[in-house]
């Protein structure tokens, strides 16, 4: 049997007016004729009108009035909704339908004008804030009511402006018609409920209220105004039984004290989460008060943005118990991919470890046996922690190699997700590592790792520790020295140049000389350290990654690792069609920089020694062995790239410089680094993946932990941390670590003076010149 259809007349680009009996009419704009039926689906629907009519398609809004109804109009959100519409207009075999963009006001209802003058004369309305209420909700919110000559009054309260409460006023207005109009749920109900006293202007309570009947009363005394509505028998919907519509409280001052519900809240804020992750709480409670003049408090914001989360990417709790299929799913569509977690006994979430195939291909295929480890806490509903080790590419960016989520930052953890970097990481060269020297850290690369891989301090934690550490009180300008010639003597490639730097910090604190020495340099100085760190000091390289998960990291896991995937796949994409168009040898940064010491070799003698030594002079004498890859300024081996010596050498033999180049700088082991592509993961929106079976693996989320103690560490523009502080210096006694309030010096100045007026004058009063001599002394 064919399936019947409806012609559905789609019109937008209008404008809705109100008529005297407050029916609307849509005056203007387009309309295109469709063919529905009742299994047509309205993901498709929309993706056609978005074509039609040139909107975004997430910002698209369908509605359309009930057969005899013009003045509510109904709002089709989900698939179910638009059958429903199908079948009450199968008779008549055409339905007016009016297509809304949030991209575009002039579209929307909300620009409708406001009601006649002579209804807001006979009704004596007014506007107040939201009248909401729900159990959670903490604070409340003063609503105070107001009319004057019997004409309909916006209500300004600190700062709310009439063009708010005009915009309430046609949203709401006539969301409730009366007797027979029907409801998807009792939730429906309730907010359409809440938004029409507001924009009636009067408070209201609930006589009864059961899941399957209500009963709901003006809360002004006397008010004749009353709805019974209850569930339709056998069906999900809500009917309004019997409806009094009067008022007789107009010109009453009313006032109330209301909870507002996290429900109305989060179903406003979840498109603009969902097109800004980050949006903050404070921000909400700016927003929904110059929006519609209602007044929240910060945990009021805080719920509803919560619970608008849980309705845009799914429950937080959900997305724990689809940890395994997830992790399938991943392994399943990026073969070669390691996707792994662990729980505790209880089967609470302990830790996830992810490293897609891309990124282990790319590693060994064409990044430098250099890897960054680091960390950042995540501000999700169950906190944690995320661990990340980030590689450089040829072009010297980073290059998101492995991550792991975990209930906390411990050794255990640590030396987990080592464990699984090592499969993952595994090359046949020593790997040097550039990370902070915590003790757990320390134990578990050497553990781990062995002899084959170097531990490169993280020079940044190391300021900040002798930062601490130094018991003297120095100066601001005193200690920006120190730190100064820390970085120098990190940064120095020879021996002696690293003694000038520490001597030099030797002449400012011998205290921070001999912490120096005692600090294992061999692990942070350029100048003993074994392995390579191509000219990184710093463990946060990966820092745009970083900012990645500052994006994501208050989403549910799954949200939040398919999230970082998306990222990755992007970044893969992109640098691959770029490095595609490349006409260099190398990648576009170590072009520039080979060829900045090519312009520098131009003005340098080249002295044959023996075999394949040669002597190179410019300011100083420096040695290359050609043979060797060598020169004895260290730069050569330092940054992979030959240096000016090296190049006047290369030039000499009639060679090119681009032969000896370290093969991670070429733009084809480059490409190779980006060779292979990142794939989505089927299903993974909103509750990412569907429920699990009875005898699948239940993973449940780890107990919620109160946030870190840890306080984010301040860095400045070029990366460094901002750890040095001005130091307080007393004006009194010009020393450090204090001011004047809290100097010893005057404090006792001020003790004598005490002494002095409680012991001799009582027994004899002092003379004027004495009197002056105590105040130039307390000053």
């Amino acid at each position: 049997m064919a399936l019947k259809k409806v012609i559905a007349i789609c019109q937008s680009g209008g404008n809705f007016e109100t008529g005297k009996d407050d029916s609307m009419s849509y005056i203007g704009g387009e309309a295109y004729a469709i063919d529905l039926d009742a299994q047509s689906q309205l993901s498709h629907f929309k993706e056609e009108l978005a074509e039609m009519f040139q909107y975004n398609v997430d910002s698209l809004s369908v509605k359309y009035f009930l057969p005899g109804n013009r003045k509510t109009l109904i709002t089709i959100s989900r698939d179910k909704d638009l059958q429903r519409m199908v079948n009450f207009f199968e008779e008549s075999g055409q339905v007016e339908l009016f297509i809304l963009s949030k991209e575009g006001t002039s579209q929307d209802v909300v620009n409708a004008p406001l009601i006649s003058s002579s209804r807001a004369n006979t009704e004596g309305m007014n506007i107040s804030h939201e009248i909401l209420n729900i159990a959670e909700a903490d604070g409340t919110t003063d609503i105070e009511m107001d009319t004057a000559n019997g004409l309909t009054r916006s209500l300004v309260v600190s700062g709310t402006t009439d063009d708010n409460c005009r915009n309430i006023v046609m949203q709401w207005e006539n969301i409730i018609t009366g007797v027979d109009q029907r409801f998807s749920d009792f939730t429906e109900f309730r907010d359409a409920l809440h938004k029409y006293s507001i924009a009636h202007g009067f408070t209201y309570k609930f006589i009864k209220n059961e899941s399957q009947r209500v009963a709901v009363k003006c809360k002004a005394e006397g008010c004749p105004w009353r709805i019974w509505a209850s569930m339709v028998s056998g069906t999900q919907l809500f009917c309004i039984k019997k409806m009094n519509s009067t008022h007789t409280c107009e010109g009453a001052a009313v006032k109330a004290k209301h909870r507002v519900a996290r429900d109305w809240v989060g179903n406003i804020i979840k498109e603009k989460l969902k097109v800004s992750p980050n949006y903050k709480t404070r921000d909400i409670v700016g927003d929904i008060k110059r929006e519609y003049g209602i007044e929240l408090n910060y945990s009021q914001a805080y719920r509803a943005k919560g619970r608008a989360r849980e309705k845009l990417h799914g429950s937080y709790r959900k997305a724990y118990s689809q940890l395994p299929l997830f992790c399938e799913k991943i392994v399943e569509t990026n073969p070669g991919s390691v996707a792994t977690f662990t729980t505790k006994e209880d089967s609470s979430f302990q830790r996830l470890f992810v490293s897609f195939y891309a990124s282990i291909s790319g590693f060994r295929q064409g990044c430098r046996p250099l890897i960054f480890l680091d960390y950042t806490p995540l501000n999700s509903k169950y906190k944690g922690m995320l661990l990340s080790a980030t590689a450089a590419d040829g072009n010297d960016a980073f290059f998101p190699l492995a991550f792991a989520v975990v209930d906390e930052e411990s050794d255990e953890n640590w030396h987990w997700f080592l464990s699984h970097l090592k499969d993952v990481a595994s090359t046949s060269q020593r790997i040097t590592f550039v990370a902070d020297f915590q003790k757990g850290l320390v134990e578990a690369l050497r553990e781990i790792f062995g002899g084959g891989a170097f531990h490169g301090y993280c020079l940044h934690h190391i300021a900040e520790k002798l930062n601490k550490d130094l018991k003297e009180p120095f100066s601001y300008e005193a200690r920006r020295l120190m730190v100064q010639d820390l970085y120098a003597a990190a940064r120095a490639s020879k021996l002696d140049a690293f003694e000038r730097c520490t001597e030099s910090m030797k002449a400012i604190s011998p205290e921070a000389y001999n912490w120096v020495i005692r600090s294992e340099p061999d692990h942070w100085a350029t100048a003993f350290f074994g392995g390579a760190r191509y000219g990184h000091i710093s463990s946060d390289f990966g820092r745009p990654f970083y900012s990645w998960v500052s994006d994501a990291k208050e989403l549910p896991i799954t949200q939040m690792v398919d999230s970082l995937r998306g990222k990755l796949m992007e970044l893969f994409y992109k640098r691959r069609i770029d490095s595609s168009q490349w006409e260099t040898k190398l990648t576009l940064s170590m072009e520039e920089k080979l060829k900045n010491e090519i312009s520098k070799a131009h003005s340098l003698q080249v002295t044959h020694l023996h075999d394949s030594t040669f002597e190179v002079r410019s300011e100083s004498v420096d040695i290359v062995n050609i043979e060797h890859w060598d020169c004895s300024c260290k730069s050569w081996q330092i940054t992979g790239l030959p240096c000016c010596h090296a190049v006047a050498l290369i030039k000499l033999l009639d060679r090119s410089p681009y032969d000896y180049c370290f093969r991670y700088f070429t733009a084809e082991s480059y490409r190779a680094t980006y060779s292979e592509s990142i794939n989505p993961i089927p299903n993974v929106e909103g509750t990412v993946m569907s429920e699990p079976t009875e005898t699948a693996f239940i993973v449940t989320p780890p107990p919620t932990k109160s946030p870190s103690p840890k306080v984010g560490k301040r860095r400045k523009q070029d990366g460094t941390f901002d750890i040095i502080r001005r130091t307080l210096q007393c004006s009194k006694c010009k020393g450090l670590g204090h001011n004047k309030r809290a100097c010893r010096l005057v404090i006792l100045k001020q003790l004598h003076f005490k002494i002095y007026i409680k012991v001799f004058i009582p027994a004899k009063m002092p003379n004027p010149r004495t009197c002056y001599k105590l105040i130039r002394y307390m000053h």
